[in-house]
């Protein structure tokens, strides 16, 4: 049990708790039952198959609790579901509410973050956004604005009030505090309340948010149109993604001050490409110049119409081949494109894509989805805290558009006095790739959706605030705690049982973490965090 599941202890749970008559006096004339099952300890609960795409696999090896699931319409012509773990055994609750986030356009109710929740004590709570649909699949908003409005916030919003108006009966008491944690549209969801509702949760984490959407989904076009056609004379194939990308390890690993197959600071590494040029005496694992050309585009901002700022680019070290290397620019931005922004199915991407198009989708701003209010002031006001985290090596959401959010909140909010380390933080993560994982560097801090071989929840071996992220916003919210630092472990082959393979303090932006030149390279305690 972790520090603090010693809090609120008193509730006393009996199988027959977990009834449809517990729940359904408590629900509005919009609202209605799905299900509410008793699952044992030890046992298991998810979708039935085919009713949730994103997350077709059960939570596993759950303590004892109620699941219940709950529909809700939400207009003449939209309506979600959202679940409910809510743990029944002596003790087990810890008094309060985690809410769980989606990714990509998906619809589907996290069960398997919610199970990891749970085995911190939580009541978990996650909704599908009001659809069901994998990750890249957005045909289902074609023509649809009420289904996009509930994806964007409304679903979210009304399911965390409703789920904790059960929670609070099923206990019999009040939630002491409400925490979020979601990465990706995950970590748009959990901004995006805090903007709009600040008072639904005390705490999130929130990793790489999707939070810019009417510009990272074209861009995401953008970015695929770069490498395209494929017979051009610029195009690169896999064969050329590999040589790029040993190059710029090579090149800006050992810049960082330590050669250990981690780039550690990307946009400060001096990259030079022509290395990469074929020669006469170099015609194999090398580029031509109009390959190089490609490379630069990639790696470098989206910058249109009157030197307009459209979108940052993709860090030297993520995977450039991620989003470029179909024979079509990816359906994470066509798919938005084409059924949330025109409704268009025969929209032309080669011949009729251009800056207009992001100049429509700021005007449209489909469902309201962009979580560009910066000045979060009255969620700090109330006593609410946020970290933020972005893997510096992430392949589908450039690192930069977090580190643009962060630079926004601090100008939006500054001058009025707001010193932002006293309610937001924001920590890279170098070498960790869209959330999680990474070969090399270490990445798991236990956030949302980061998951681990040999761990049902948090660190294994480091069940603290220092090293995980739920536990340390927690410590945050409820004792004034503030993380200087969050320990990222890498455990090898990324199976807790096997041991950790390093260790390194992720430091607040926008200072970084230096190598002291003593001790264990691979140890936490031989980096300090250094101001820039």
């Amino acid at each position: 049990m972790s520090a603090f599941g010693s809090l609120l202890l008193q509730p006393v749970l009996a199988t027959s708790d977990c009834v449809a008559s517990s729940f359904t006096p408590l629900l509005p004339s919009n609202a209605s039952l799905v299900s509410v099952v008793h699952v044992p300890r030890n046992g298991s609960f998810g979708s039935a198959p085919g009713d949730d795409l994103e997350f077709p696999t059960n939570a596993t090896g759950l303590p004892a609790l109620c699941a219940v699931t709950v529909h809700v319409i939400s207009s003449a012509d939209s309506s979600f579901n959202f679940g409910l773990f809510l743990p029944t055994d002596r003790g087990a609750w810890n008094g309060r509410i985690m809410t769980g986030g989606n990714g990509g356009f998906a619809g589907g109710i996290n069960w398997p973050d919610m199970g990891i929740f749970s085995h911190y004590g939580f009541a978990s709570l996650s909704t599908d956004t009001g659809h069901n649909a994998g990750g890249f699949d957005a045909s289902w908003a074609l023509n649809q604005p009420e289904s996009i409005i509930d994806w964007s916030f409304r679903a979210m919003h009304e399911s965390v009030l409703l789920g904790k108006r059960l929670t609070a009966a099923f206990y019999n008491r009040p939630i002491a505090h409400s925490y979020y944690a979601g990465c990706s549209t995950g970590g748009r969801q959990g901004l995006k309340e805090v903007q709009m509702f600040p008072d639904d949760f005390d705490g999130i984490v929130v990793g790489a948010p999707a939070w810019w959407t009417s510009h990272l989904q074209p861009w995401t076009v953008e970015v695929g149109l770069r490498n395209l056609p494929v017979d051009g004379p610029g195009r690169l194939n896999a064969t050329h993604f590999t040589t790029a990308a040993k190059e710029i390890l090579r090149q800006c690993d050992p810049q960082d001050g330590v050669k250990d197959g981690i780039i550690s600071d990307p946009d400060g590494c001096r990259f030079i490409p022509d290395t990469l040029l074929c020669t006469g005496a170099t015609s194999t694992n090398c580029l031509t110049g109009p390959q190089l050309d490609t490379l630069f585009e990639l790696t470098h901002d989206w910058v249109d119409v009157n030197q307009t700022f459209v979108f940052p680019h993709l860090a030297l070290g993520a995977d450039l081949s991620a989003l470029t290397s179909g024979t079509a620019a990816h359906p994470a931005g066509t798919g938005w494109v084409v059924n949330f922004l025109l409704n268009d199915t025969e929209f032309d991407f080669n011949t009729e894509f251009d800056f207009s198009t992001v100049q429509l989708a700021d005007a449209i701003n489909p469902g309201r989805a962009n979580a560009d209010d910066f000045d979060m002031s009255a969620f700090e006001r109330r006593g609410g805290k946020i970290i933020h985290y972005h893997g510096y090596a992430d392949q589908l959401i450039p690192t930069g558009s977090s580190i643009y959010f962060r630079q926004h909140v601090q100008r939006a909010m500054a001058p009025a006095g707001t010193a932002l380390d006293d309610f937001y933080r924001f920590f890279l993560i170098p070498g960790m790739g869209h959330c999680a994982g990474s070969t090399t560097a270490p990445w798991y801090i236990a956030g949302g959706s980061q998951l681990i071989q040999g761990a049902d929840h948090g660190v294994p071996g480091f069940e603290d605030p220092a090293h995980d992220a739920i536990l340390a916003i927690m410590a945050w919210v409820e004792h004034g705690k503030a993380p200087s630092t969050i320990i990222a472990t890498k455990f090898v082959n990324d199976s807790a049982p096997l041991g950790v393979e390093r260790q390194r303090p992720l430091c607040p932006y926008p200072s970084e973490a230096k190598f002291t030149g003593k001790g264990d390279v691979d140890a936490a305690e031989s980096w300090v965090c250094v101001s820039v």
